[in-house]
C-alpha cells in the first residue's frame, strides 16, 4: 500500500480485509510485525485520538514513532506557497515535509485548510501539494475534504456491533456548534456509509448542504454497493427506522469562508442538540456515534453520550485498530 488517502481508492473486499485484519490484531498480537520501522507524524492542525492512536498502533506492532508540529518546532513553518519569508517562521513546508518523510517508512499529514473557498477545498490542493513533494508511503490523517481513518474505524465499529449494511439507514445529522467546523468527517463519513451499501440519509437545517459534488459522490458509491442517499431537513422523517445516528457539526456551506454570515445562521438551530426525543421512530436500539471531541449539552445531551446508545467510546478505540491494520499493509507486516 502506497497510500491511504480515501476510502474510494479501494474496493469494498479490500475495506472489509483491513478492518478483519484489524480485529485479528486485536485478538491475536504481532507485536514484531514492524520491527525497526518508523512513522513521521507530521500534525498542522490539533489532534487527541489521531496522534495518540497512531503512536500506540506502532508501539504495538513493534516500530516507533515521531512527531512535529508548528507550536512543537523552534523555527516556524510557513506554509503559504510564494511567500517572502521575513516574518516568525524561519522553515517552509516545501522543505520540512520532505526531509520528515525522509526521516520515516511511511509518514501521516494531518492538515486543514482556512476554508475561504469551498470549490479549492474540494481540489485538495494544500494536501496534495505536500505529498506531491514526497515518495514515502503516506496516511492522510485528515485533510479539507477527508478523514479516511475515522471512516476505517467506523465501518469496523458498525460491523463490531452488528449494524446491517445492506438494509442498515444510517442518519448523518448536523449538529448545533458555537464554530464552524471543516466537511472532512461528514463528507468522509457519508462516502463510507454509502460505500458499505446503507441507505444513507444526511440530516441538516437549510444552509448546511453538502456540496453537490461530494453528494453525487456518495450515491454513485451507494448505487454500487445496493444503498441510498437522500437528504432533508425534517428530523421525524430522517429517523424513522434509523440504525445509527452520526452527529457531526460542520460549515455553512452556503456561507463557506462567511464567518459572521455563518454564525448567524448556525445561532438559529441551538436546538440542533441530540437528545432522547430525536430516537422515538427509530430502532429500540439505534447507536449514537460521534468522531469526538464532542460538547456536551450542545451537540449531544449527557443521557445519551452516558448512556447505552453511545459507542463513541469503542468508535474511538478503533481508530487505534483500524491504524494498526492500515500500518501493516503499509509498512510490510505479514498477511
Amino acid at each position: 500500500m502506497k497510500a491511504f488517502n480515501d476510502l474510494a481508492d479501494f474496493s469494498n473486499e479490500e475495506v472489509q480485509a483491513l478492518v478483519e485484519l484489524a480485529s485479528r490484531l486485536d485478538t491475536h498480537p504481532e507485536p514484531e510485525a514492524l520491527k525497526g520501522k518508523v512513522l513521521a507524524l507530521l500534525f498542522l492542525s490539533p489532534s487527541l485520538r489521531t496522534l495518540a492512536s497512531f503512536q500506540a498502533a506502532m508501539v504495538r506492532l513493534g516500530g516507533g514513532s515521531f512527531v512535529i508540529s508548528p507550536d512543537m518546532s523552534i523555527h516556524g513553518l510557513e506554509t503559504r506557497p510564494g511567500i517572502v519569508m521575513d516574518g516568525a517562521a524561519a522553515e517552509h513546508i516545501r522543505e520540512a515535509v520532505p526531509v520528515i518523510a525522509s526521516y520515516g517508512d511511511a509518514i501521516g499529514i494531518r492538515a486543514f485548510t482556512e476554508r475561504k473557498n469551498v470549490e479549492h477545498d474540494m481540489q485538495e490542493r494544500e494536501f496534495s501539494s505536500m505529498t506531491g513533494l514526497i515518495d514515502t508511503p503516506y496516511i492522510n490523517m485528515e485533510s479539507a475534504m477527508n478523514h479516511p481513518c475515522q471512516s476505517l474505524a467506523d465501518w469496523k465499529t458498525m460491523d463490531d456491533f452488528g449494524v446491517p449494511a445492506n438494509g442498515g439507514k444510517f442518519v448523518l445529522s448536523w449538529a448545533y456548534h458555537p464554530m464552524a467546523l471543516p466537511l472532512a468527517v461528514p463528507v468522509s463519513t457519508l462516502h463510507m456509509a454509502a460505500k458499505r451499501g446503507m441507505d444513507v440519509t444526511v440530516l441538516r437545517p437549510e444552509g448546511f448542504e453538502l456540496p453537490a459534488a461530494l453528494m453525487d459522490k456518495a450515491k454513485s458509491a451507494a448505487a454500487a454497493s445496493g444503498g441510498s442517499v437522500r437528504e432533508t431537513d425534517q428530523r421525524k422523517e430522517a429517523m424513522e427506522g434509523a440504525h445509527i445516528i452520526y452527529a457531526k457539526s460542520w460549515s455553512s456551506t452556503r456561507h463557506y469562508g462567511d464567518k459572521l454570515a455563518d454564525q448567524k445562521l448556525r445561532e438559529k438551530y441551538l436546538d440542533w442538540c441530540v437528545d432522547e426525543p430525536w430516537f422515538a421512530n427509530a430502532k429500540e436500539d439505534c447507536r449514537f456515534m460521534h468522531c469526538l471531541p464532542v460538547r456536551r449539552g450542545v451537540v449531544v445531551a449527557d443521557r445519551i453520550l452516558d448512556g447505552p446508545r453511545s459507542i463513541v467510546i469503542p468508535e474511538a478505540r478503533n481508530r487505534m485498530l483500524a491504524q494498526m491494520a492500515v500500518l501493516h499493509q503499509m509498512l510490510g507486516g505479514k498477511k
